[in-house]
């Protein structure tokens, strides 16, 4: 079976109900008890669930069979104990000069799940995927991605998604002010920092982790 490297938080809920409910009975829940269990309402939702689970081989189902459900021999235990974090895509950012906003629109379904232990602030939250270099000496190449929590004040040294309203442009910096001005300053020797007047920064959020994007 050809497994699918992530599944969605409703997914692994739905994973971990049936598990949990096998060990404690002699038979698989129904799909209503599964959609209580998973905070599902629709049981055309439920079903669509199921099957990308069946098709990905974490399923076996029993087709015209009330409660035909068993899990894959094989099927991992997916949901660590402290939970997971579902991080919305919200889009991309330039690391360089700052691009408009609106490129390369994620779709809403994207989404990134992290364990909670590697984010304990985990209110707030959204994930940009990074455009250019200026951030390298930050550990933070292109491709790579950035975990956002969504706030509109910065201290000197934060890393920070900054839309400058005078340009309708993101960037991704370090953050410094300076006298009348703001300082927006890149992680690469060979790139000069943004000046700019503090009332054309407006701070979308501050940086807390870095997701590395492997070949």
């Amino acid at each position: 079976m050809v497994r699918k490297k992530t599944l969605s938080s409703r997914q692994k809920a739905i994973l971990k109900f049936i598990r949990s409910y096998l060990g404690e009975n002699s038979f698989p829940p129904t799909i209503r008890e599964i959609g209580a269990a998973a905070g599902i309402s629709s049981t055309s939702v439920v079903n669509y669930n199921l099957k990308r689970l069946q098709e990905w081989g974490y399923l076996l189902r029993q087709k015209d069979v009330s409660r035909g459900l068993r899990l894959a021999a094989d099927a991992p235990d997916l949901v660590p104990a402290g939970g997971v974090v579902r991080v919305p895509m919200a889009g991309t950012i330039a690391a360089g000069e700052p691009i408009e906003i609106g490129e390369g629109v994620f779709d809403e379904e994207d989404a990134l799940e992290l364990t909670r232990d590697l984010l304990p602030q985990h209110d707030n939250l959204y994930a940009l995927q990074v455009r250019g270099d200026s951030m390298i000496d930050a550990l933070v190449n292109d491709g790579d991605i950035v975990i956002v929590q969504h706030q509109q004040e910065a201290r000197d040294g934060d890393m920070v998604a900054a839309w400058l309203s005078d340009r309708g442009e993101t960037t991704l910096k370090y953050f410094y002010r300076e006298r009348d001005q703001v300082r927006l300053q890149p992680a690469n020797p060979t790139m000069q920092p943004i000046y700019v007047d503090p009332a054309v920064v407006h701070i979308q959020g501050r940086v807390l982790m870095v997701v590395r994007q492997l070949s």
